[in-house]
């Protein structure tokens, strides 16, 4: 490999990790960073882990994470910080990158290193590998498993093989969703023999070491076992992992407050502008173009002016249409799941690229498309740090979705003032008071208190009489209901007069949250700054003049 090689991967990889790692801890827990920070929590205090065919996804985020975090050196909660959490998609973030040069013979090296560079900088990849969620964890597994599925095939060796399996069980153990892939994959997979022709398709079957594939099966069900058995410490945890699929199956087609249209996921990347909202007119539209040259290029079988292999690029197109048009069916949407289809749009862009190149015949018609591409690089690169810097949870965003407001940042500083001047300090009471128990992610940035004290409910009780701090909808039956317990149930001389500060949770979810006026006063009032003195010259002028 050229020194100049070696230098542009380092500097990619260099770009990747700042984008990935600066600043995880700027933007707020989501709600299911939140829940799945808290459940993870068991598995670094208590050691011990689950699976809960409910709830929460595969178990492959709480195990890397304790990786992580002891190397990090937490050991319980209090010591976790949203950064090291974070740190973790970020990681695979990287390795996705990465992974495009293990594919460069199947892709053709430059579309490889330049589908390399559209995941390190596209604002989507950005975002969601500093997101504690399964989702990136699972696309980097699913092309891990890919890639090495291609070399098994292509090499006829037993290691590809096996490693084509343990990459099938990571995904298995990563989150549900990963059924879809393995049947997008299948049906690609078929679908790339029969455009051989059948004679092709037959000579091929019958070359393939078919024992392989025995083996990856194997190694996938080893790696899947040991990961929902917790490793073989839960064993009812394998038939869940089974069982689970007719929960998420329901929820697919029964909830529907996620639900949106077909269009959903090209809306975020084509074009995305909410009315009146700060940003620009958010786009990837550029990748989706050159996605269709790509997948034109792959399927009509055209020259990419380097060689790569026609079956392979086959594969990717067909594989990732297949995987969009079910994402796009299913009524369940949230941006993070379009991951999986945008990757292989990517890879794709990738091959559209070169093949522009290709068709370029003069050298400024070429020196003119590499000014649009860098120009079109240079956009994606700014909306990734509009989108992770600027507006990491703002709604104009198109990659939040449901976030918590950056306003729970100021309710838990005061909240921790509080308990510096409470008698009780961090085991104040607390009560927190959401309809539909819909207080996330409150219980994570709580974790410093006692959890005895901490109460998480649904409708007021005479407990928050007691309390140092109460935070509740601002609904006005629920603000009544709190506020005549308060003025009411304490004897006389007994009664606080309470400071009522109103916050969002989310966007359209307002809340309020109270304290006692005199902690409030207490906690907030600067420290009285008295003159500093000498204790042998009490008077001593300064060289100013001015007394010590």
């Amino acid at each position: 490999m050229k020194s100049r090689t070696i230098l542009l991967i380092v500097l990619l990889i260099l770009a990747a990790l700042a984008l990935r790692v600066t600043r995880l801890d700027l933007r707020p827990m989501h709600t299911d960073e939140a829940v799945h920070a808290q459940k993870f929590t068991e598995l670094l205090e208590k050691g011990q882990y689950r699976y809960d065919p409910y709830e929460y996804h595969g178990p492959t985020l709480n195990y890397f994470t304790l990786m992580v975090a002891q190397l990090a050196g937490a050991n319980s909660r209090t010591d976790l910080t949203d950064a090291v959490l974070r740190l973790v998609p970020a990681i695979f973030g990287l390795m996705l990158v990465l992974l495009h040069f293990v594919a460069a013979e199947g892709l053709g090296k430059k579309a490889a290193a330049i589908a390399a560079v559209g995941v390190a900088i596209s604002p989507a990849m950005v975002y969601y590998s500093r997101y504690y969620i399964q989702e990136m964890l699972l696309v980097c597994f699913t092309f891990a498993m890919i890639c090495c599925a291609y070399h098994a095939i292509r090499s006829k060796q037993l290691a590809w093989a096996i490693w084509t399996g343990i990459f099938a069980g990571l995904m298995h153990a990563t989150k549900e969703t990963c059924i879809i892939a393995f049947g997008a994959m299948t049906l690609a997979f078929a679908f790339t023999l029969l455009l051989q022709g059948k004679t092709t398709a037959l000579k091929q079957l019958r070359q393939f070491k078919w024992w392989h594939l025995a083996v990856a099966f194997i190694a996938m069900a080893v790696v899947s076992v040991t990961f929902f058995s917790s490793f073989f410490t839960n064993l009812p945890g394998i038939a869940d992992s089974i069982r689970t699929y007719t929960t998420y199956l329901d929820r697919a087609g029964n909830n529907h407050i996620h639900d949106h249209p077909w269009w959903f996921y090209f809306h975020r990347l084509i074009a995305f502008k909410l009315p009146n909202a700060p940003g620009p007119l958010w786009t990837e539209a550029i990748v989706v173009i050159l996605a269709a040259v790509g997948f034109f290029v792959a399927i009509t079988r055209k020259a990419t002016a380097e060689k790569a292999d026609s079956h392979f690029l086959r594969f990717i197109a067909i594989y990732t249409v297949i995987m969009t048009a079910i994402y796009s069916m299913i009524p369940y949407k949230t941006p993070w799941c379009m991951l999986g289809f945008y990757h292989g749009m990517i890879l794709l862009a990738g091959v559209g690229v070169v093949s522009l190149y290709k068709l370029c015949a003069t050298k400024p018609m070429r020196i003119i498309l590499i000014i649009l591409l860098t120009g079109a690089a240079s956009h994606l690169l700014w909306q990734t740090y509009l989108g992770n810097f600027k507006y990491p949870a703002h709604p104009a965003n198109p990659y939040v979705y449901a976030h918590t407001s950056p306003d729970i940042f100021d309710i838990v500083e005061q909240v921790e003032k509080i308990a510096k001047v409470h008698p009780d300090g961090h085991n104040m009471i607390i009560e927190v008071i959401c309809p539909g128990c819909d207080y996330w992610p409150f219980p994570w940035y709580l974790r410093n208190f006692n959890p005895d004290n901490v109460a998480w409910r649904s409708e007021v009780t005479d407990n928050v009489v007691n309390a140092g701090i109460i935070i509740s909808y601002d609904l006005p039956e629920l603000t009544n209901d709190i506020t005549q317990r308060l003025y009411t149930i304490p004897p006389p001389g007994q009664k606080n007069l309470y400071l009522q500060i109103k916050k969002d949770l989310r966007p359209g979810v307002p809340l309020k949250w109270m304290t006692p006026m005199t902690l409030w006063e207490e906690a907030n009032t600067p420290p009285l700054k008295l003159p500093v003195t000498s204790s042998a010259y009490p008077n001593k002028p300064s060289a100013s003049g001015h007394a010590q």
